[in-house]
């Protein structure tokens, strides 16, 4: 059974037993993967750190630290998690089994080594890690050509990066799961990626936008929601991409949303948004101070603009103040 073309990468082989280390080697080798091999858990933690590792083969009761440790150290890691891991073992207990998912690897050989079940169960992982290489890269492709649109504008250089921080900051304090979290992140990085279908002449004018090319703008938000629909991993980014723009009383864009059918991820960001536009420099004037920001902020909450208790939160959690703000009637 040959590797498909597309679908060989490098394997890591960790196991203090030379005869066993060779053997996989010399199988994986001839199936065109290449192979780098560790002797024990500690050339295994190098290996993953100097090199682009697709795999890994950890052999369970290796010493300095075994393939359970390892495992789990590669899996609480942003940079090496989503690298599959098969461990290899001759314990078959269920104990074993289960304490070897709770330490997150992806499947389990038993030794002595099947040649075609060792050859399948790679090709499988490989193929998945492929498919997440490739979602990792069109997410980078999209936070590339959201930073893109934010460095036409040297008024907004880090604005992008600093509504993730807020954002994120600030779902933290309200205690929101994991996945909202991650979506408020990448959130702040593209919410704007719609003006990409925005004229620059639209987009950079420095003067007032007539009425048509207000609504013209306003399509951003729909456009957004588009670029980035064909990802499933934005599934709960695209809420925030299109409603970063409605008002609490109905009179943002694009849907005309009111109060809680605004999703509160949204109500987030728009209202670090604001926050940060007000105390950056623009075009059109210096930023203000954070208490002249903050003022305005609470008139347009009277207004019913903008989430009053959120930005009680954003003041304690991102400002580091406790300033009241009237809530919202």
């Amino acid at each position: 059974m040959s590797a498909p073309e597309g679908h060989r990468g490098t394997i890591l082989v960790a196991d203090d037993n030379e005869p066993n280390r060779d053997l996989l080697s010399a199988l994986l080798s001839a199936e065109g993967y290449k192979v780098v091999s560790a002797a024990d858990g500690q050339q295994a933690r190098r290996a993953m750190d100097s090199d682009s590792i697709d795999l890994a083969l950890l052999d369970v009761v290796m010493p300095r630290p075994s393939g359970f440790e390892l495992c789990q150290a590669m899996k609480s890691k942003p940079e090496t998690r989503l690298i599959p891991v098969v461990l290899l073992t001759s314990l078959n207990s269920d104990d074993d089994r289960i304490h070897g998912i709770m330490c997150g690897a992806d499947d389990f050989l038993t030794k002595p080594v099947n040649k075609h079940e060792l050859l399948a169960r790679v090709h499988s992982l490989l193929r998945l890690k492929q498919f997440t290489d490739d979602l990792d890269n069109a997410e980078t492709v999209l936070f590339s050509l959201a930073l893109g649109i934010e460095a036409k504008d040297p008024y907004t250089e880090g604005h992008c990066e600093r509504l993730s921080k807020y954002s994120v900051s600030l779902a933290e304090k309200l205690g929101l799961p994991e996945h909202l979290r991650v979506a408020l992140r990448r959130g702040g990085l593209v919410h704007d990626i719609g003006k990409l279908a925005v004229p620059e002449h639209i987009l950079l004018k420095p003067g007032p936008l007539t009425p048509e090319e207000r609504k013209i703008m306003e399509q951003h938000t729909i456009a957004g929601e588009r670029i980035c629909a064909p990802l499933r991993s934005f599934r709960h980014v695209l809420p925030i991409i299109r409603h970063h723009h409605e008002k609490l009383d109905g009179s943002g864009y694009p849907d005309g949303l009111k109060g809680e059918q605004i999703p509160l991820t949204a109500r987030i960001l728009q209202i670090t948004d604001i926050y940060d536009a007000l105390t950056t420099d623009r075009p059109y004037r210096k930023a203000l101070p954070v208490k002249e920001a903050l003022a305005i902020m609470r008139e347009e909450v009277k207004r019913g603009w903008w989430d009053g208790s959120l930005l009680n939160e954003l003041e304690a959690s991102v400002i580091g103040t406790a300033m009241p703000v009237e809530k919202q009637a």
